[in-house]
């Protein structure tokens, strides 16, 4: 039951870290050696992928409902996570919406679990037929409950961006 609660938690972290764009923490939940694409590994490689690819959004919004464990071993698992997505795209200020599926594997690293793969499928990803602005709704009306705008409430979500713009030209 423990090996069970660990590896559920794997999720929720990988999309808390990627809405937050804390890619340091994204990438502690993978295994170490994790296979990047066909010619790379390891942890660094997949932040830089993972920092490419999270710039393409500006804001992310993944919703982890569904999943299904299945262990092959004391320490390999594997599973199907559900996942409804939405995605701010800043070239067109368009909100996408989406389902995927992840197919995951898992490993006990250093007693810890960890992704080994994620695969993703994905159902479909259209744009939203409401186009929520930055913020919509959010600290309006009469007493209403007071909050700290997302993402900018992570620090990590500053801290991407402002070494994306360091990055950039």
């Amino acid at each position: 039951m423990e090996s069970l609660a660990a590896i559920r938690q794997l999720p929720y972290r990988y999309a808390l870290a990627l809405d937050s764009r804390d890619m340091d923490a994204l990438v502690e939940l993978f295994a170490p050696d994790v296979r990047v694409g066909r010619d790379s590994a390891g942890r660094d490689a997949l932040k830089a992928w993972f920092t490419e690819t999270m710039r393409q959004s500006r804001t992310s919004i993944h919703q982890i409902t569904n999943h299904v464990v299945d262990f092959d071993d004391a320490d390999h698992a594997h599973g199907i996570v559900y996942c409804r997505d939405e995605l701010e795209k800043p070239d067109t200020g368009q909100w996408q919406v989406g389902t995927i599926q992840y197919w995951d594997e898992y490993a006990r690293v250093d007693s810890e679990w960890c992704f080994v793969r994620r695969k993703f499928h994905r159902w479909y990803l259209v744009d939203a037929l409401t186009r929520p602005g930055h913020g919509a709704g959010v600290n309006e009306g009469p007493e209403p409950l007071r909050t700290i705008q997302l993402p900018e409430a992570f620090d990590s979500w500053h801290h991407f961006w402002d070494a994306a713009r360091a990055h950039d030209p």
